[in-house]
């Protein structure tokens, strides 16, 4: 993705999840605003709702605020695995260049097929790990 992009997308969030967020908690504080001779009256079940509702909201606004760091973190995280995957790669590929002569019968062939099994399953997951980050 590119880097204009993830600008883009995560200005717009910030802007309509603090537009939703202002918006619902005004809504929330003028539903809620009681002159204090009638707070004395109101029952701790509607208080309890009106609570529960603001949160929800504030939730809800938070989660579109986060959507797209969670997005471009998630393809972030695919990449640094993806790195780590590849480090065993790197050192046992040496191994395995060393050893490729006693890929069938040798004094060396459990240590080639350690190093070749090795390097095949963290070439493979690197490589997706990868994959998966240019495809989000």
């Amino acid at each position: 993705m590119k880097p204009e992009t993830i600008g883009r997308v995560v200005g717009i969030g910030v802007r309509v999840a603090g537009r939703v967020a202002g918006q619902r908690l005004a809504a929330a504080a003028n539903s809620t605003s009681v002159p204090q001779s009638d707070a004395s009256t109101r029952d701790p079940r509607t208080q309890g709702q009106v609570a529960g509702r603001t949160s929800g909201s504030l939730a809800r606004g938070l989660g579109g605020f986060f959507k797209p760091f969670r997005r471009a973190g998630s393809i972030v995280w695919l990449e640094v695995t993806g790195v780590f995957f590849l480090l065993p790669v790197l050192v046992f590929a040496p191994t395995l260049w060393r050893t490729r002569l006693s890929y069938a019968h040798g004094p060396d062939h459990r240590t080639f097929v350690a190093s070749a099994v090795v390097v095949l399953v963290f070439l493979y997951l690197g490589v997706t790990s990868f994959y998966r980050a240019r495809k989000r």
